[in-house]
């Protein structure tokens, strides 16, 4: 039976509210305030579909007005809704030697600690920067700006801004040097593997079903391994200098790593199988 006009406009509503709402949560999954202000946007298509009739051209300039009305409220209005929840987020740019690995990280809001965890990673990197000259902390997935138990994806934890994950430390395979650079783009996924007859926590875990232990490290591009070399030395120090901060209740390395930098405080613990393997970062949170 042929569809009449009026199905038709039926069908193109309903597939256009199915992939609004689709849009709404990828996007509230990805940054927690992304979906809101993506509706928020809607308010500028009438304005931008009186200046042209080109779809084309409305859609792209459609996309850059919640581009625009994101970033502003992202960087201007969300620290300041946030503080008073207790929640602050870690610096854009170098401050006090401490840096996002990648800058997409606060882009999607996903850098906002407790004040104390803030002030801790400040100390810590302050140290190591004593002990180290030039060596800064590249800090990766820290927590949303609010609600607590709102899953920072893919994280099991991360739900309350007493989690941050950390980068390892490095050395350039070339010049032998210390470097703040690291093998991969977003700090996860590239695995400090076990040596022979350290035990392989990975494969323990995977052979129990636990499918999802190494998945990035089999999705993530290896080819940037070559040109760094695991800074068993400054990455001791790092944790070390953690484990020493009063206010730091756990600290999650993998089992093979805490064996081989000798690391034997009771706050480092095993994050079990059903998280993700920690010898590419490492994880730290308030108690």
């Amino acid at each position: 039976m042929p569809q009449t006009g009026s199905t038709r406009k039926l069908i193109v509503k309903i597939i256009r509210l199915v992939a609004i709402i689709m849009c709404f949560l990828a996007l509230t999954i990805l940054t927690q305030i992304g979906g809101l202000i993506y509706l928020l946007s809607f308010t500028t298509y009438s304005f931008i579909n009186k200046r042209t009739g080109n779809k084309i051209l409305q859609r792209f300039l459609q996309f850059l007005s919640f581009l625009i009305i994101y970033t502003i409220i992202t960087f201007t209005i969300v620290p300041l809704l946030a503080k008073p929840l207790g929640r602050v987020p870690l610096p854009l740019t170098t401050t006090r030697h401490v840096k996002p690995l990648n800058f997409l990280t606060c882009f999607l809001n996903r850098h906002y600690v407790r004040p104390v965890l803030k002030e801790s990673t400040f100390e810590v990197a302050e140290q190591m920067n004593s002990a180290y000259p030039g060596t800064v902390i590249n800090y990766l997935d820290a927590g949303f700006p609010f609600i607590n138990k709102f899953p920072l994806f893919p994280h099991l934890s991360h739900n309350d801004g007493k989690k941050l994950d950390i980068a390892f430390c490095y050395n350039d395979a070339q010049t032998q040097q210390p470097t703040n650079r690291t093998p991969s783009p977003i700090g996860y996924g590239i695995s400090e593997e076990p040596r022979s007859g350290e035990i392989n926590t990975a494969d323990v875990c995977s052979d129990n079903g636990y499918w999802q232990y190494s998945f990035l490290s089999k999705i993530m591009p290896q080819g940037n391994k070559k040109n760094f070399v695991f800074d068993g030395i400054r990455t001791k120090k790092l944790v070390n200098l953690f484990i020493a901060q009063p206010n730091i209740g756990k600290i999650f390395i993998e089992p093979h790593l805490k064996a081989r930098l000798a690391l034997t405080s009771d706050k480092i613990r095993f994050h079990g199988c059903r998280a993700v393997r920690h010898d590419d970062h490492i994880h730290v949170q308030l108690k």
